[in-house]
């Protein structure tokens, strides 16, 4: 059997392909470098840049409060961690239960709908006030007082109504006529969302939600505002001590650490559904 060899015209088509590829690269380092220059001169040469250095870019500074910071920092990966899960199980709920037509479930469904617009229409922040401050203050039995677990339920509360309706749009993106042919086979209304809708949804919704995840990790700094020691709120401790501000650019680059690869995976994810749609 011959081996397959590529034909003149597809060698010539690939080799400028990767001409221009190169081309292209080249044309953004270099533009990239020319502003990143051109910055650093305009920051540097401008007349307040000597004490700016001296508040915000001291390395000693930055290397004693770094340690405390982290430290802080693993409590924002924390209440990341525990919320997530939670914000996506409350967010499918709340979707499904919108979705729900049957007239004896319209108080469920009523339900939902008000809840997604009173937690969109709240700041975060306030949100964060008022569970943590509020619930407390009730003195009702069970209720839990710690900080950081307050915390947690206010920003599920809060994310939760964001990501039901990511979660609706990914179910309505479905074409009925899927839901149409799974009821004609004999498949209950929630076999048809288990096993035909969700998956399909699911699989649209990932670039979208983990957006909202990439904004979760950052918003866990809300939580400074009810005084868990995160690493806001121990850079606020370290500049109140020193009146040197280099402990919120440490916290600042934390942030930046997580967040950036998690935000280049959710491009990655968001383009290869864009290729396969297109195929």
């Amino acid at each position: 059997m011959s081996e397959w060899v590529k034909s003149e015209r597809q060698a010539e088509r690939e080799r400028v392909r990767r001409s221009h590829a190169r081309r292209s690269a080249s044309i953004a380092t270099a533009s990239t470098v020319v502003f990143v220059v051109l910055v650093v001169w305009v920051a540097t040469s401008s007349p307040g840049w000597p004490r700016v250095r001296e508040t915000f870019f001291d390395a000693d500074e930055f290397a004693e409060a770094l340690p405390k910071v982290l430290e802080g920092f693993l409590l924002n990966i924390k209440i990341f961690l525990i919320a997530e899960p939670l914000i996506l199980v409350v967010g499918l709920l709340v979707a499904l239960a919108r979705g729900i037509r049957t007239p004896a479930f319209f108080p469920i469904r009523a339900l939902a709908t008000l809840y997604t617009d009173i937690f969109r229409g709240v700041p975060t922040i306030l949100v964060v006030y008022l569970i943590g401050f509020g619930l407390p203050a009730l003195r009702l039995q069970g209720i839990p007082t710690d900080l950081v677990t307050l915390a947690i339920i206010a920003l599920t509360l809060s994310y939760g109504a964001y990501v039901a309706e990511v979660f609706r749009a990914g179910i309505e993106s479905v074409h009925p006529s899927q839901v149409a042919a799974a009821r004609s086979l004999g498949l209950s209304h929630a076999k048809t969302m288990r096993f035909v809708v969700l998956p399909q949804a699911t699989r649209r919704v990932v670039p979208p939600l983990l957006n909202e995840f990439v904004s979760l990790q950052k918003d866990t700094a809300l939580v400074a505002t009810i005084g868990p020691l995160e690493a806001l709120r121990q850079a606020q401790i370290h500049v109140a001590r020193t009146f040197d501000y280099t402990a919120y650019l440490a916290a600042a680059l934390l942030f930046i650490l997580l967040t950036i690869p998690l935000a280049r995976f959710t491009d990655h994810l968001a383009a290869r559904t864009r290729r396969r749609r297109g195929a």
